[in-house]
């Protein structure tokens, strides 16, 4: 299993049409194999030290592999939602890593 955590950063008054985004492809991980395992919105404030910013979400998702996660980014239903996408995320910081012991 592979894990993957997204850091995600909104464009400013953008939050509705992010999680119009996310309504529309959160579900077709199962299609792949996905399990969303963490959706983390922060409160304000607490945030402690950073070097990358204050993200909007945190997302921890699982795959069985790299090509699953790689079928589920490139899913053509997924793609038609990808403007908004473009229209409220500034940017995403992506983490690859597998679950130790």
């Amino acid at each position: 299993m592979l894990y993957y955590t997204q850091l995600v950063f909104l464009k400013q008054d953008q939050a509705e049409m992010f999680h119009e985004f996310e309504d529309r492809v959160l579900p077709l991980l199962t299609t792949y194999g996905g399990q969303l395992l963490l959706r983390w919105r922060r409160t304000h404030g607490t945030i402690v030290q950073t070097a990358v910013g204050d993200p909007y979400e945190v997302h921890l998702i699982a795959f069985p592999t790299a090509e699953d996660f790689r079928n589920y980014v490139n899913d053509e239903t997924r793609k038609s939602f990808l403007h908004l996408k473009d229209g409220s995320v500034e940017r995403v910081l992506l983490i690859e890593g597998a679950r130790l012991a």
